[in-house]
């Protein structure tokens, strides 16, 4: 019998494979784009599948990358119970950030944070796209958009009342902030293309 430790480890070595799927690449291949890895900044989420001018695949990506951090968050509260969706969330995020298949050189975890909060949580997810979405309709820089949504994820949570996602938000915003360190950096100098910018 699976000890209920055993069971815990298992859904997160679950949720970091569901995180791992390189679904930018995937999409820019089967659509011709060529090697997301060879265009714009390298990344393989959404916003530089954007670079190639190919908004369907721009938005496939963001769709797909935030569903398999929903997805793991469901299955694995529905065979787990709340530290198990919690515990995915934190692994499927990993998974796409350092996935396996590409040599542990993933994505910055945006689409994908957002769909992990969504699932575990729709009032915060919704909260952390409003963000989002503010913030990038004033700006048009997309990596600040993300790195304040995530910085504000774990005050949401306390503000919407479920301060025991706090933790797992604050693990979630720190790889997040680490991701986009070449886009602080950028942002600081002046440099950081914006939404829609080759």
């Amino acid at each position: 019998m699976t000890t209920p430790g055993l069971w815990l480890a298992i859904l997160g070595v679950a949720g970091y494979l569901l995180g791992s799927v390189p679904f930018g690449v995937v999409v820019a291949a089967a659509m011709g784009l060529g090697d997301l890895r060879k265009i714009g900044s390298g990344n393989i989420g959404a916003t530089n599948v954007l670079r190639t001018g190919n908004r369907k695949a721009a938005l496939a990506t963001l769709l797909l990358d935030a569903a398999k951090g929903a997805v793991a968050v469901i299955l694995a509260h529905w065979l787990g119970g709340d530290d198990a969706a919690q515990l995915a969330a934190f692994t499927a995020l990993l998974g796409h950030c350092f996935p396996v298949w590409l040599r542990f050189r993933g994505g910055k975890g945006v689409a994908t944070f957002l769909g992990i909060l969504l699932a575990i949580f729709w009032p915060l997810g919704l909260a952390a796209c409003a963000v989002w979405l503010v913030v990038a309709a004033l700006t048009r820089y997309s990596s600040l958009s993300a790195l304040l949504a995530a910085v504000c994820s774990p005050i949401l949570a306390h503000v919407l009342g479920r301060p025991d996602l706090s933790l797992l938000c604050l693990a979630l915003a720190i790889i997040i902030v680490l991701r986009h360190s070449a886009n602080i950096a950028r942002l600081r100098a002046g440099t950081e293309p914006k939404i829609g910018q080759k």
